[in-house]
């Protein structure tokens, strides 16, 4: 399954992809989120204001496609969902401080 998600996302570039998260305030917004453990989705929705439901999703979609977060899923009633970064996610959470960084320079 590894080697297939890889194969998936060969074709999707680094450039592209950090075009497509940075470009978006809300991709930003969650993956500071859960940077800072918030995990749960419905926490996250609480913790940035103005997000509804369907853009949350849609964020995590795209992250999960990305390989930025990983998503677990407890076998529990009622499911409990928690969201946390990739070994990837960690490494991409670098260039998006250095970003930081370099804004904080100007």
């Amino acid at each position: 399954m590894e080697n297939q998600d890889k194969k998936n996302n060969s074709s999707i570039t680094v450039s592209r992809m950090v075009e497509d998260i940075v470009g978006c305030k809300w991709s930003l917004s969650v993956i500071e989120a859960v940077k800072s453990d918030i995990v749960r989705p419905g926490e996250i929705q609480r913790s940035i204001e103005g997000i509804s439901t369907k853009v949350l999703n849609e964020r995590f979609n795209k992250m999960l496609r990305y390989g930025i977060l990983e998503k677990t899923i407890f076998p529990e009633v009622p499911p409990r969902v928690e969201y946390q970064l990739t070994e990837f996610g960690n490494k991409f959470i670098l260039i998006l401080d250095q970003i930081d960084a370099l804004q904080n320079d100007m």
